[in-house]
């Protein structure tokens, strides 16, 4: 679990083919130094399991799944990549639930001029719309942001001179691919009252219960 505030901006050192995934080598000189092996880290909102750490450099495997929902397969050396620890107890919540499982991959339309805040848009698939709202939270590339408007196409958002410094947003142009992870208890409520018409009937009846002594 991520907080979707972003710790460094590190950069790809290296990828290559491993199996049906990717091996991913990350160099992170903040927090790679306080990594261990077996440790949780969200690199552009893609949560993945630190494999190998030598000095500030991190490795990872990227499975299959990963490398179809996200932006991970067009990674390179040189690539800025957002990274963020696991959340640990105690610790204050200041972004939002981030699960690290991206939903989709999206694409940045347009970036309004500089200001001292910055509006993006950012284009949103059709199977998302359900789960986004004005004034909720969304993952752009491991990055809790507030939504300010949506539509059925896009989504915007504003960003304040501290997200732009801090974060790879400051390198995005018209065009660019992020990774989108949708608020995790906006698809719950929309489960709930969407139930599947495969969701098995519950056994559980009045007789049941009768017979093993509840009622």
């Amino acid at each position: 679990m991520f907080t979707g505030l972003i710790e460094e901006v590190g950069q790809v050192a290296a990828t290559s083919p491993a199996g049906d995934g990717l091996s991913l080598l990350v160099e992170a000189p903040t927090v790679g130094a306080e990594c261990a092996v077996g440790d949780s880290m969200a690199v552009n909102g893609v949560c993945l399991t630190v494999e190998q750490v030598t000095g500030s450099r991190l490795e990872f495997h990227i499975g299959a799944e990963t490398v179809q929902r996200s932006t991970a397969v067009g990674w390179q050396a040189g690539t800025p990549v957002n990274l963020e620890r696991a959340l640990t107890a105690g610790q204050r919540m200041d972004g939002h639930f981030v699960q690290g499982h991206v939903d989709c991959v999206s694409k940045l339309i347009k970036r309004d001029p500089p200001a001292k805040t910055v509006y993006f848009t950012f284009s949103l698939p059709a199977p998302w719309r359900p789960f986004v709202a004005e004034k909720g939270s969304i993952a752009v590339d491991g990055i809790s942001l507030t939504i300010t408007g949506v539509t059925d196409e896009d989504f915007s958002v504003a960003i304040i001179p501290y997200t732009l410094e801090h974060t790879n947003l400051t390198r995005l142009s018209a065009g660019a691919q992020i990774n989108l992870e949708v608020d995790i208890i906006a698809k719950y409520v929309y489960n709930m009252l969407n139930p599947s018409d495969e969701t098995p009937e519950s056994t559980i009846t009045r007789e049941f219960l009768s017979e093993h002594g509840f009622c």
